[in-house]
């Protein structure tokens, strides 16, 4: 952890702490990613310093010219990294993977759960890291992080489910490659910044196929992880791609991955989105579930929500900053929060212009 002047501050540097204002209020939450538009609203309010983590956002290391103040880590093994050092790294490992198969080389299963496992186990061991990983996530990075993260989101939510130890790390495998047929598609529709043509959209759904491709012949995968590649964009009543099959003849492991999927795409900074509010985001998707959505894995990502976010700093959209203190059973997405500043405590449910733009870590 580098304390800095703001001066020094670059695009990608990831805030250690929160940026408290004059008036008490947090400015930028701890974990956001600083980009121009952050730069500037910092200098706005003559933030003369401020800690960021050692590690950018892509992984490298921030070395700015001047520093105040320096924590340095003891050397870090795979076993002992923080988990955020170690995500960001399995991102830009991702990246390298991804940029190979571009180029041509086959899937190496093999290399895969020797980068992405030992992630996957401490998320286990920490799944309320699952709240925040998506703070990282840029619009230039997003199909990298997307990846990664559905891959962990998926396996947790497979665990939940009550899959054995060997099942779910077969799913936690399908979310992690399930996009990795969109490295056979147009970098152009990609790298787009805006919405894709009808005829780009046609053309990037063909990754479900390519994907599967890929990993057809890999025989240390189960049938239901090559599935899961091929169908996570399927839905129960038919309305999905490519294959437009129903909810029969969708495998398990692909309802899984295919909430995994939309959720963490609606939360993440997207070339053509901005990102939305995990809560937000989970209110959309279990209106979606009736018809699309396998109802037990939604009901699995409301629990996992809840439990973890229990006691989390939230912000909410009138700017104060709470903590959820309860969840009631049938509303998931409108907790009841402690007002910081005030102690107020106030039911979501009953505030129909207020919501939680976001979770502060």
């Amino acid at each position: 952890m580098l304390l800095v002047k703001t001066a020094q501050l670059q695009e990608g540097c990831i805030l250690a702490e929160d940026i408290i204002g004059k008036s008490h209020r947090v400015i930028v939450p701890k974990n956001t990613v600083l980009n121009t538009k952050l730069l500037t609203v910092l200098q706005k309010f003559l933030v003369d310093q401020v800690r960021v983590q050692s590690v950018l956002v892509d992984g490298s290391t921030f070395r700015p010219s001047e520093v105040i103040q320096e924590d340095v880590p003891k050397p870090k093994t795979t076993e002992n990294k923080d988990i955020l050092t170690l995500y960001l790294e399995v991102v830009q490992q991702y990246k390298q993977m991804f940029q190979g198969w571009q180029s041509g080389l086959p899937v190496d299963i093999s290399k895969v759960r020797k980068m992405f496992m030992p992630l996957f186990e401490k998320v286990l061991e920490s799944e309320k890291e699952l709240l925040f990983f998506h703070h990282y996530s840029t619009k230039s990075e997003y199909f990298f992080h997307h990846a990664v993260t559905v891959g962990l989101l998926s396996g947790v939510l497979a665990k939940k489910l009550q899959y054995a130890k060997g099942d779910y790390t077969q799913v936690a495998i399908a979310g992690l490659l399930s996009d990795c047929g969109m490295s056979k598609v147009d970098p152009k529709i990609l790298n787009k910044s805006t919405a894709l043509t009808p005829m780009e959209y046609k053309d990037m759904r063909q990754h479900t196929v390519y994907g599967y491709k890929m990993v057809q012949k890999i025989t240390a995968l189960q049938e239901g992880v090559k599935l899961a590649v091929l169908q996570h964009h399927e839905r129960n009543d038919g309305s999905g791609y490519l294959l437009s099959v129903q909810e029969k003849k969708i495998h398990p492991y692909s309802k899984i991955v295919a909430v995994a999927d939309v959720y963490h795409a609606m939360i993440s900074e997207r070339p053509y989105r901005n990102k939305q509010s995990p809560f937000k985001v989970f209110e959309q998707v279990h209106k979606d579930c009736f018809g699309k959505f396998d109802l037990s894995v939604v009901q699995a990502l409301s629990s996992l929500l809840m439990n973890l976010s229990l006691g989390a700093k939230v912000k909410l959209s009138n700017e104060q900053v709470g903590e959820i203190i309860f969840f009631e059973q049938d509303s998931p997405s409108c907790p009841m929060i402690k007002i910081m500043n005030t102690n107020q405590i106030i039911s979501l449910k009953n505030e129909k212009d207020l919501c939680i733009e976001e979770i502060i870590k």
